[in-house]
């Protein structure tokens, strides 16, 4: 089998820390040119030299991707480098409450759907006309444990579900394209996004305690997962859900 992505070009969002970066530099050894987005472009410049480092080809640019102009933005710009798209991994992500479904707010409902939901899907739309064009890609969504079982990030966890949901759609209708569509579904990451869970002893235990494995994990376990689910190894693979959870949903 084939896990190597030499000559392949991957578009990853969030990609300035956490499990955005972590897949950078795991796409990266295994070959591929890499360009990363996010909001933070001094942040997404040393991810890119980290790159560099490794002998790879980088571009950073700064996106919002709940926002349509800078979707397209982004989508020009990784063509204009590099001329093509071999495979995105749509890991950028919000939430920024920890309220219950009783409280959330309109605008904190928006705030989580534009990025988690909306930019996934407009971005991957994008992408996939490139792809389409060019005779076939790759797409990696984020869910989350959270999509499978219900989480206490709520509006989180609806996000998440719809973003399962979003990658079989997707994997159905572009299959025909030569396009595949997955999902790789991270339980509980050690990462600055996940702070708020894994910083407060009593929501720690009481997170732990959902977790066969007792443990969060290093954003680098996600990356096996990444490198197959973008090579060949994993041809004849669509419209999966591969949880990396330390069995959180069992």
């Amino acid at each position: 089998m084939d896990f190597s992505l030499e000559g392949k070009i991957a578009l990853i969002t969030g990609g300035s820390r956490g499990i955005g970066r972590a897949t950078a530099l795991g796409l990266a050894r295994a070959g591929a040119d890499i360009a990363i987005a996010s909001r933070n472009l001094p942040d997404l410049e040393k991810v890119a030299e980290e790159i560099r480092e490794l002998g790879g080809r980088a571009l950073a640019v700064a996106a919002h991707v709940g926002r349509m102009e800078d979707i397209n933005n982004l989508v020009t710009r990784v063509r204009e480098e590099f001329g093509r798209i071999d495979i995105l991994v749509n890991n950028a992500g919000a939430n920024p409450t920890m309220d219950s479904a009783l409280e959330i707010e309109e605008r904190t409902w928006d705030a989580i759907m534009n990025v988690n939901l909306k930019g996934l899907f407009f971005l991957s739309q994008a992408v996939a006309k490139v792809m389409k064009e060019q005779g076939g890609g790759c797409i990696i969504n984020v869910a989350s444990a959270a999509g499978i079982r219900p989480h206490m990030l709520p509006i989180y966890s609806i996000s998440k579900a719809a973003t399962i949901m979003a990658t079989k759609v997707m994997a159905l209708e572009w299959a025909k394209y030569g396009i595949r569509v997955n999902a790789v579904a991270p339980g509980l990451v050690k990462t600055r996004f996940s702070k708020a869970l894994w910083s407060n002893k009593q929501t720690l235990e009481s997170m732990l305690g959902r977790i066969a494995m007792r443990r969060f994990a290093e954003p680098e376990e996600i990356v096996g997962a990444m490198v197959y689910l973008a090579s060949d190894a994993s041809q004849f693979v669509t419209g999966a859900i591969v949880s990396v959870d330390g069995g959180e949903t069992i």
